[in-house]
């Protein structure tokens, strides 16, 4: 993975959220501002640039493979 904030973000790129642990597409920019969804749907989140490195598809599976994870033990909603 990139380190977080070195590349420029664009919408439709994949990314993970360093801060919030999450994998997802960016959906829009505004004000600085990133609007970020999980790759298969569900609520945005936003993000700023700095918080936001790409991922490949395989690093993507990993990290949806840990949220899982942390949510089937009750670690996240």
């Amino acid at each position: 993975m990139s380190a977080p904030g070195t590349t420029t973000v664009a919408v439709g790129q994949l990314v993970h959220d360093v801060r919030r642990d999450r994998v997802g597409v960016v959906q829009a920019q505004q004000g600085g501002r990133w609007f970020v969804r999980p790759q298969g749907g569900g609520r945005e989140w936003e993000a700023t640039a700095g918080e936001l490195e790409f991922v490949t598809a395989e690093e993507a599976l990993r990290l949806r493979v840990a949220e899982a994870n942390a949510r089937s033990r009750g670690e996240r909603p």
